[in-house]
């Protein structure tokens, strides 16, 4: 079994407001986790949260850029799994900006839930996405509005 999610949300802000969204550590951890992100090809960091032992998860998520296309495409890892070492959710996480009406079309794609544990749970987590772009909407607004 394997399933993707994909996610498409339109803002009025510019592709640079986004992209800055998405990219500054401190803007990024008021609408998604603590990190130590930079967007640089090759940068290893992590996303840190709250654990989640109903669907053995250790709280932390280990990533690696692999693309970084300033105001287009931001492609980086997502892995994560009990504890350090072990990792049994291994994808994909690919934001995609297209400017569109004097604004922005965000599509997020996290691909490759193989197996049906990571299947089931790519349910939950798409859901979550929903709730994660809802608080990246209202961060946006305010950074857009200083």
């Amino acid at each position: 079994m394997k399933r993707d999610i994909i996610v498409t949300w339109y803002f009025e802000q510019s592709p640079a407001q986004v992209w800055q969204c998405l990219t500054q550590p401190e803007l990024l951890s008021q609408w998604f986790m603590k990190n130590d992100f930079k967007a640089e090809v090759g940068h290893q960091f992590t996303f840190i949260s709250k654990p989640i032992r109903a669907v053995n998860w250790d709280g932390i998520v280990y990533c690696e850029v692999l693309e970084s296309t300033p105001e287009h495409k931001l492609v980086y890892t997502w892995k994560g799994g009990p504890k350090p070492g072990v990792i049994n959710l291994d994808t994909v996480l690919t934001w995609t900006l297209t400017p569109q009406n004097g604004g922005t079309l965000l599509r997020l794609e996290h691909k490759g839930f193989k197996g049906i544990k990571n299947y089931l749970s790519s349910f939950m987590m798409e859901k979550g996405w929903g709730k994660v772009l809802r608080r990246f909407q209202q961060i946006l607004k305010d950074y857009s509005n200083v």
